[in-house]
């Protein structure tokens, strides 16, 4: 089975994020707004429980931390990906390192850039003249977040919550 690990904003930002996927996105009725901190992967039914443990430990050397974001960009030419741009923060990093350290395997091709994806599978001119719209827009939100989810895929194609970890120690 396939399972991923992300993060789901505030229902604000993932309002303002839909008011762009509904149009642009291909994959909008597969998963909700999120920033991915772990592409999928493959695992075996009997390693899941490593995993979750894994995950949970991870979490559990994680603190909250303030989730900003403040632009529209895209992974151009790379592909035609349009997104909200998310300020680098030392807990994003970290999480996104640990999660793709053993047992995890291996399977990043990219560098990480957190992001909320709001379009993909455009077309270059399309990609281009919502880029300049939204580059006329302010736009700022930031948020607390205090936790994480293990995700896996269904038959269909979408993603739903096997289990959300919280964020720092368990009192």
């Amino acid at each position: 089975m396939k399972y991923g690990v992300a993060l789901f904003p505030s229902k604000t930002l993932q309002d303002v994020a839909n008011s762009y996927r509904m149009r642009y996105d291909s994959h909008y009725s597969f998963i909700p707004p999120h920033v991915t901190l772990r592409e999928g992967f493959e695992l075996d039914e009997k390693d899941l429980p490593t995993i979750v443990d894994q995950i949970r430990s991870i979490a559990s050397e994680a603190t909250p931390f303030s989730l900003e974001v403040y632009k529209a960009d895209t992974f151009y030419p790379q592909s035609n990906v349009l997104f909200f741009k998310i300020r680098e923060h030392e807990m994003l990093t970290f999480l996104y390192n640990r999660l793709h350290e053993p047992p995890f395997p291996k399977n990043h091709d990219y560098n990480f850039v957190p992001h909320v994806t709001i379009g993909q599978d455009l077309s270059q001119d399309e990609l281009f003249d919502v880029l300049g719209q939204l580059k006329m827009k302010q736009f700022h939100h930031e948020e607390l977040v205090d936790r994480i989810q293990l995700l896996y895929q269904l038959e269909n194609g979408s993603w739903t919550v096997y289990e959300t970890f919280l964020l720092g120690k368990e009192e």
